[in-house]
């Protein structure tokens, strides 16, 4: 049974990846201007800036992360996102890479110099839903695992990027829940499944 989320009224199981308006290249090259225009406004003015954007793609309710990376070394440099979509995904957009600079506890705060210096990535995903280990697809599927009061999620190039196989994948998302790695095992913990498309700025 799929679990509803705090804060959540959207019937987002109701939703298929193919309801969705697709992202053109004009979109995503829309996104990373948004995303980089929020980081230098955000950081040297400490105000969001102004963001219009016609496209019905663009507008839609969707879930984003934000991924800054350091050009000079590849190390990640901040990561925050959300897994219910709540609000349009320009919207989404600017208050993750917020996030991602000033929130995640893993850093220290990027600061205004640090900017130029950095590599965004951007990840749009489908609504969550859930899925048996036996469909986890590596490199298509992100995952969230939750046994209350713990939750983890991985996002699809995870797996993909570090040569994990299924078994491997979710092993690490229950390890990323601080759950045991056998945790997907388990009938009392639920596991979702996502999509996404994903895309950066050149390095």
């Amino acid at each position: 049974m799929f679990r509803r989320f705090p804060a959540d009224d959207r019937r987002d199981e109701d939703i298929s990846p193919a309801e969705m308006a697709p992202l053109s290249d004009e979109d995503k090259r829309t996104l990373l201007h948004i995303a980089r225009q929020t980081l230098e406004t955000f950081l040297t003015q400490g105000k969001r800036p102004e963001i219009y954007a016609d496209s019905p793609a663009l507008r839609q309710v969707r879930a984003a992360f934000v991924t800054l990376w350091r050009r000079d070394t590849g190390e990640l440099r901040g990561c925050r996102g959300e897994c219910i979509p709540r609000r349009p995904l320009t919207e989404a957009v600017v208050r993750m890479t917020i996030a991602s600079a000033l929130d995640d506890p893993r850093f220290q705060p990027v600061t205004a110099q640090e900017v130029p210096f950095l590599r965004i990535d951007i990840n749009a995903l489908t609504p969550l839903r859930p899925i048996h280990p036996d469909e986890v697809e590596v490199g298509r599927h992100g995952l969230m695992i939750v046994r209350a009061p713990y939750a983890g999620l991985l996002l699809p190039d995870v797996p993909a990027r570090l040569g994990w196989d299924r078994i491997q994948f979710l092993a690490a998302v229950c390890e990323k829940a601080g759950l045991p790695q056998s945790a997907w095992r388990d009938a009392q913990t639920d596991l979702y499944g996502f999509e996404s498309e994903e895309w950066g700025e050149e390095e």
